[in-house]
């Protein structure tokens, strides 16, 4: 008991042999890796080996789509298959089933990058599968279990997988005002998402870090922000612009009346924490910018989509790649100067993608900086982190079956 209570682990324990069992255990291990190096691979090739993008979509647009279905998507389903584990006390996916669920994961993204039609409909048919099979599994552990509370996630990830299906399908048609309205609705189905759990886990995270923080859940405005983010993707699809623009609008306005009542000077020193908080914040800025656009007051489609996109949902995954998998793999809630630097690169990638965003002779140059910057933070993330994921957990006795605790429901403690 004395050893697990030690931040290092055990001097005298050798490390566990990686281990199939261990790494095809909870969702969050293959596919936070299998994103994160995605994310590191897809944006190399589409800033410095452009020519090698030889599949049937052309460069930006797979680029958009690998980015937010390739990439956040991924990360996204990772974390919700594992948050269902402890939601419902049924694991939704292991062992073989989540290993064919990242063989179509792969199917996809290969498939993507291969000339000619009846690849990409393959492709296509890899990333539909993908995420029904994911929402149908997290569907079956919270429906069986009468988990009323989060019977909407399944069908917001299944949302996700078909706004993904009709950005495809506008690829064939080539449609590019009808793609581009498909890449908004998947954006804010993905918004939608991470808003419902971040506005979960951040002060649950916050008030299990800080003694005596106790913070409010805002569970009466996350209702309504839901209903503005759902309501939203309804009006964009029926044209109804000012009608989204007003819904975005008081999305990401409550977004920011939240971040500021969760106390982001209390957690300055807390690096697993104030990253949250910074993606949170940007999240919410990022709603305002969709909602100008949608107003007609932001007239390129990129700044909305890099503000939510790299500002918002990039820099909150970066700090639930490392907090929860911490976290689920045993090991001490604390940061290093590595996962520090990662944290720095992500944010550095973000702001210098926005400023080449800004026409001037810098903006090449700025975006080569900003996918370095980018690059190096998950290829650092990856050499940290693959070795814990394919082994069992620290505090796993060795020879014995894996057990992982489960927690029903994610509220913060009461005070005292």
């Amino acid at each position: 008991m004395a050893d697990l209570l030690q931040i290092e682990e055990p001097g005298g324990a050798r490390r566990a042999a990686p281990q199939w069992g261990a790494f095809l255990e909870l969702g969050f291990r293959p596919l936070y890796l299998a994103g994160c190096a995605w994310a590191a691979l897809s944006v190399a090739l589409w800033v410095f080996t452009p020519g090698w993008l030889q599949g049937r979509m052309p460069g930006v647009i797979w680029h958009a789509h690998e980015m937010l279905w390739g990439f956040i998507a991924t990360i996204a389903t990772g974390f919700l298959l594992t948050a269902g584990h402890n939601w419902t006390g049924i694991n939704p996916l292991r062992g073989p089933a989540l290993g064919g669920l990242c063989l179509l994961w792969v199917l996809a993204r290969v498939a993507f990058l291969v000339p000619g039609e009846m690849a990409f409909r393959i492709a296509a048919a890899g990333d539909a599968l993908f995420f029904g099979a994911a929402a149908l599994a997290l569907a079956r552990a919270v429906i069986k279990t009468r988990n009323r509370r989060n019977y909407g996630v399944p069908v917001l990830l299944l949302g996700l997988g078909g706004a993904d299906a009709l950005y495809l399908q506008a690829v064939l048609q080539g449609d590019y005002a009808l793609l581009m309205q498909r890449f908004h609705t998947g954006l804010l189905c993905m918004a939608v998402i991470t808003l419902l759990v971040a506005r979960r886990v951040i002060p649950f995270f916050a008030s299990r870090a800080i003694p005596g923080l106790s913070l409010p859940l805002h569970a009466r405005s996350g209702q309504w922000q839901l209903g503005a983010g759902v309501l939203a993707i309804a009006a964009g699809l029926a044209g109804w612009t000012w009608t989204m623009a007003a819904l975005l609008a008081a999305a990401g306005g409550l977004a920011l009346v939240q971040w500021w009542a969760w106390r982001p000077w209390a957690v300055r020193r807390v690096p697993l924490l104030w990253i949250l908080y910074v993606g949170y914040a940007a999240l919410g800025l990022g709603l305002l910018v969709a909602a100008a656009h949608a107003a007609g007051w932001v007239w390129r489609t990129a700044w909305p989509a890099h503000v939510i996109g790299m500002a918002g949902f990039s820099v909150l995954i970066i700090g639930m790649v490392t907090r929860t998998a911490l976290g689920h793999l045993g090991r001490p809630l604390q940061t290093d100067r590595l996962i520090v630097t990662c944290y720095a690169l992500v944010i550095a990638a973000a702001a210098l993608r926005l400023a080449a965003l800004v026409p001037g002779p810098w903006s090449a140059s700025t975006l080569h900086a900003a996918s370095a910057a980018w690059v190096l933070a998950f290829g650092l993330y990856l050499w940290r982190f693959f070795p814990m994921m394919i082994r069992p957990r620290i505090d796993q006795p060795a020879g014995r079956p894996l057990t992982i605790p489960v927690r029903r429901q994610a509220a913060p403690p009461r005070p005292r």
